[in-house]
């Protein structure tokens, strides 16, 4: 809904997150994940200012690298009836092929370079890569070094790149940049000891292995317009403005059923005197919000490294700890690499995210 009408009452800013009142701290309280209504509020306090939090609604974080997982064993630590997250470890070459039979998967690669063989051809791979394999693409993954993924399977309705309005189609990333593979039959996996080929297909959470004499991924070729493919974040061209900091809407890569994908990557931090540097505080009352930390100093959170999560569900206060906007004062640029993911739908917490799990993340506003 398009909304002309702005409500000023009390002591405000002439403008989103700039020009403060002297000495108050802005809140967004807006819905439908900072595209639909919205009003700032300006504080005396921060809404992080708590003492005690007694009950469920509390912030997450976790270490998913922590868990201890099996060569090519895929780890859920968060998920709903329209996603599952997790994380998964490649050490050697695979000695089958895989097929996701009730999921689209994007995996993000955090560490280490491959090819991965599909059966319409291989694409190589590097950290920082978005794979993106339709359902039902067979795979193998061939790993040249230790591969760390980042896994993100859509359960009701495919990835699709978003429509990106008056700023075009060449913004976060041009789609030439995307890479599909070509069928190769030079690069194609000779079966395991014995010959055989197997295929493990999951299909309501169960793993059925077909077996079969030939290499089952012997396409010659293909057309049409469903293919897994690549891009790499280094070759995205976020939205910024000098003036004013950008909500993460204008970050989303890739939508499904019920979640976006954002990708945040380096920038110039705003330059406009008064602009806010770090993220303003709000409560995202409608979208549950994920946060995995791949690169780079995460100015906004104090004790984050790479491969850490953050976990903030709906309604939850959040903003920049204390430390990070002193942080900010000099700063001109953050080289902040990050994956999030925002769902419509509660996440649970799985046993294995559970399992690495600070339970004191919430006390980090009070340092």
């Amino acid at each position: 809904m398009n909304r002309t009408i702005q409500l000023i009452r009390g002591k405000t800013a002439p403008r989103a997150h700039a020009e403060l009142p002297d000495g108050s701290y802005e809140e967004e309280w807006g819905r439908l994940g900072f595209s639909g209504t919205v009003s700032h509020l300006y504080h005396k306090h921060p809404p992080t200012g708590w003492t005690d939090i007694d009950g469920p609604l509390k912030p997450h974080s976790l270490s998913p690298l922590a868990m201890n997982r099996l060569d090519g064993e895929r780890v859920v630590f968060l998920e709903n009836s329209d996603v599952a997250i997790g994380v998964q470890l490649v050490i050697a070459d695979w000695n089958y092929y895989f097929r996701n039979g009730e999921a689209d998967e994007l995996l993000f690669v955090h560490q280490g370079s491959g090819n991965l063989e599909t059966h319409v051809g291989t694409l190589h791979y590097e950290r920082g890569d978005y794979l993106h394999l339709p359902r039902g693409t067979t795979y193998r993954f061939c790993p040249e070094e230790l591969t760390e993924l980042l896994t993100i399977e859509a359960f009701t309705a495919p990835f699709d790149i978003p429509e990106r309005g008056i700023v075009g189609q060449h913004v976060p990333f041009d789609p030439s940049l995307i890479e599909y593979p070509t069928p190769d039959q030079t690069s194609v996996w000779n079966g395991d000891k014995s010959g055989k080929f197997q295929v493990k297909i999951k299909r309501l959470g169960a793993i059925t292995t077909f077996t079969y004499p030939h290499n089952p991924c012997d396409v010659i070729g293909y057309k049409g317009d469903l293919a897994p493919w690549r891009i790499n974040v280094r070759d995205f061209a976020p939205l910024l403005s000098h003036r004013q900091h950008l909500p993460p809407p204008a970050h989303i890569t890739l939508i499904s059923g019920g979640f976006v994908v954002c990708t945040f990557l380096p920038r110039p931090l705003e330059s406009e005197p008064g602009a806010l540097k770090v993220p303003f505080y709000h409560s995202n009352v409608d979208y549950d919000e994920v946060l995995f930390y791949h690169d780079g100093d995460f100015f906004s959170r104090s004790g984050i490294d790479a491969g850490m999560v953050t976990f903030h569900p709906a309604g939850f206060p959040h903003g920049p700890h204390p430390k990070a906007i002193q942080r900010t004062d000099k700063k001109t640029f953050t080289d902040e690499v990050a994956v999030m993911i925002d769902t419509r739908r509660p996440l649970e917490l799985t046993q294995a995210g559970k399992a690495v799990e600070n339970s004191d993340y919430w006390k980090s506003w009070m340092e």
